[in-house]
C-alpha cells in the first residue's frame, strides 16, 4: 500500500524579504518528496492571508484593503496598491518555487480559498459581505474559477513536466454558511442560510475549472460540521480533515470515499508545538510516530477498512502558521514517517 504524506498549506514566518519564504519552500520540498505543496506564509500580512492569496488569483475583479478587510472595487482594470501587492507577492513566491523545485517529480498541491469562504470574507464595493448577495457571490465564484484555471496553467509551466497538480480549496466557513451563522457587518444578525443545492452548484463550477486543467480537486476544512457528502457530490475527489473534529457520519463518508478510490488525508499530527518538553509529540520524542501510526491504524480498523486500501494520506491537523519553525519541520517529518509506517503495515 502507498500512503501519501502532505501538509495543509500555511507555514510560520513573517519575513517579507523573501528568504523566509524560500526556506519554507526548501522545507516542504525536502520533507515531502512525493506530495509537496506551495507554501503559504500568512504572517507576512494581509497580502499573504488566505483571502488575500485568493484575490491574487481571481480574474476580472479588483479589490482593495479597508479597515474592515478586503473589499471588491468593481471590474478589472484599475487594481489598488494592496491588490497589486497580493499579485506581486504570489508571483515572487512562484518564482521561488520554480527555482527551488527544479528536478521535483512528485505531486504539487496548490491551495486557494473556496468560493463560499471567499464570499464570507470579502465585501462588495459599497460594503456588506458578498455572501449576502446572490448575484455577487455567483460573479465572485466565476472570477475565482477563471483565475484558478490561469493559476494552474502558470504553476504547470513553472514546474517540471513530471509533476502532477492538485488544487486544494480551503472552505473553513462552509459549515457556518450552510447554518446561517455568518454575522452581518453590524454583528447583530446573521446572513441567511445558503441551501445545499446552491452551495454545491458554486463549488461544482470551481471544481470543473480545476478538472478542465487536468488537475485534481480536493477540499480542506478544519471546521466541525463540514458537509463531506456535499463536497463529494460536487466532484471533489480529495478530502483533508482534522480527525479530532469528525462525527460518526463523517467517518462513514470518508470510508465510502476511500472505497471509491478517492483520497482521504487524515490530519493527525499536531499543528502547533506540543505543550511541555518530552511529551509524546515533542520533537525529541521517539514514540510520537508510533503513537500516531497506531491511531490511524485503529481508525481503519474501526471502519473495517483493510490497511492496504489506497488513497489514504496523513498530514498535520491544520495549517502550520502558528507553529515554531522547528515544529513545522518536525510535523512534516512525522507525517511522512507515519505514512511510511502505515504503508509497511500492508
Amino acid at each position: 500500500m502507498s500512503v501519501l504524506a502532505t501538509g495543509i498549506g500555511s507555514m510560520p514566518g513573517d519575513d517579507t524579504s523573501g528568504e523566509g519564504y524560500r526556506e519554507a519552500v526548501r522545507t516542504v520540498l525536502g520533507e515531502l518528496a512525493e506530495h509537496a505543496y506551495v507554501p503559504e506564509m500568512p504572517g507576512r500580512g494581509p497580502a499573504a492571508t488566505m483571502t488575500g492569496r485568493a484575490l491574487a488569483v481571481v480574474e476580472g475583479l479588483d479589490a482593495d484593503l479597508q479597515p474592515s478587510g478586503w473589499r471588491l472595487t468593481g471590474g478589472s482594470g484599475s487594481p489598488g496598491i494592496d491588490h497589486r501587492r497580493t499579485r506581486s507577492l504570489l508571483a515572487q513566491d512562484l518564482d521561488a518555487l520554480e527555482e527551488l523545485g527544479q528536478g521535483y517529480a512528485g505531486v504539487v498541491k496548490l491551495q486557494v480559498t473556496g468560493p463560499w469562504t471567499l464570499a464570507a470574507t470579502v465585501e462588495k464595493p459599497r460594503g456588506a459581505l458578498v455572501l449576502g448577495d446572490h448575484g455577487a457571490r455567483r460573479d465572485l465564484a466565476e472570477a475565482l474559477a477563471e483565475g484558478v484555471r490561469a493559476h494552474v496553467r502558470d504553476v504547470r509551466r513553472r514546474m517540471p513536466a513530471a509533476a502532477s497538480l492538485v488544487v486544494q480549496l480551503d472552505e473553513p466557513a462552509l459549515p457556518s454558511v450552510l447554518a446561517g451563522a455568518v454575522p452581518t457587518a453590524s454583528g447583530f444578525s446573521r446572513h441567511r442560510t445558503v441551501h445545499p443545492p446552491e452551495a454545491s452548484a458554486l463549488l461544482e463550477q470551481v471544481v470543473a475549472a480545476i478538472v478542465a486543467e487536468d488537475a485534481e480537486a480536493w477540499v480542506h476544512s478544519c471546521a466541525a460540521g463540514t458537509p463531506l457528502s456535499l463536497l463529494r457530490g460536487a466532484g471533489v475527489r480529495g478530502l483533508l480533515v482534522d480527525v479530532d473534529r469528525l462525527t460518526a457520519a463523517d467517518h462513514d463518508v470518508l470510508a465510502e470515499a476511500l472505497e471509491a478510490g478517492e483520497t482521504v488525508v487524515l490530519g493527525v499530527v499536531p499543528a502547533t508545538d506540543p505543550h511541555g518538553p518530552g511529551g509524546p509529540d515533542s520533537p525529541d520524542s521517539a514514540v510520537a510516530d508510533t503513537r500516531l501510526t497506531e491511531r490511524v491504524a485503529r481508525w481503519l480498523d474501526m471502519l473495517g477498512l483493510d490497511p492496504t486500501i489506497g488513497g489514504l494520506g496523513v498530514s498535520p491537523a491544520c495549517g502550520l502558521a502558528g507553529a515554531s519553525p522547528a515544529w513545522s519541520r518536525r510535523a512534516l517529518q512525522l507525517s511522512r514517517t507515519v505514512a511510511d509506517n502505515l504503508a509497511n503495515l500492508g
